[in-house]
């Protein structure tokens, strides 16, 4: 019998991110840096990964340091290109995504950098 899919959540700002996402592969339109990867550390019940827009890097990589700190706490994490995706659009996100970077435990799951956010999904969802 073929598994249930597992449920997708958008949010357009990962600040609304709370426990009953957990479980759920959440794409969000916030940048990957620190404070927005608090707000998945600090929720009491973890989603199954977390997709961000990379902002463009910023200095000292700021926009995507969050997916070390989703490393830490067992969350597979990446980044999606910001010229492949506009910040705060969750959905434009998930339509057009192309992976920019992501943590070992989403590497693990076959996600890879060039891919798109859709295709990345797909490698969560295998059993």
């Amino acid at each position: 019998m073929p598994s249930k899919p597992i449920s997708i959540t958008l949010l357009d700002s990962i600040a609304l991110i709370d426990a009953s996402h957990a479980g759920t592969i959440v794409v969000t339109g916030s940048h990957g840096g620190r404070s927005a990867a608090g707000f998945v550390v600090d929720v009491s019940s973890k989603p199954l990964a977390v997709f961000f827009n990379d902002a463009g890097g910023g200095k000292d990589n700021a926009g995507k340091v969050g997916l070390d700190m989703l490393q830490a706490i067992g969350v597979p994490a990446a980044c999606y290109s910001h010229k492949s995706a506009r910040i705060g659009d969750a959905q434009d996100g998930l339509d057009n995504g192309m992976v920019s970077d992501a943590n070992a435990l989403a590497n693990q799951a076959g996600i890879q950098i060039h891919m798109a956010v859709l295709q990345a999904i797909d490698c969560l969802q295998k059993p």
